[in-house]
């Protein structure tokens, strides 16, 4: 029989996997300012996120929409996303690799 503690470890990974397909697909509008891998933009004083902890995206993301953060850059781009989006998009981000 499987544990209740392996059991979230299994669905937790199940949903990951599952979010990263759409979160590509998300992760589009990101790639001007935070580069095509997640690497950052010097230029565009956008910081790394490749690789990032999905839980520190998705509050860093919350955070933005609700004015605790500001950046009114990256607003527009997010003010539209939903709380699965997030969890899609944060999926796909912290499977970045810089190169």
């Amino acid at each position: 029989m499987i544990s209740i503690k392996m059991s979230i470890i299994y669905l937790f990974i199940l949903t990951s996997t599952a979010f990263a397909g759409r979160g590509a697909e998300l992760f589009k509008t990101c790639i001007r300012c935070h580069g095509v891998n997640g690497e950052g933009k010097l230029a565009e004083k956008s910081p790394q996120i490749a690789g990032q902890h999905e839980w520190y995206t998705i509050k860093a993301l919350n955070d933005f929409i609700s004015g605790a953060r500001k950046n009114p850059v990256m607003l527009p781009y997010i003010k539209n996303l939903s709380q699965s989006d997030f969890a899609e998009l944060s999926a796909y981000i912290r499977k970045l690799k810089v190169k």
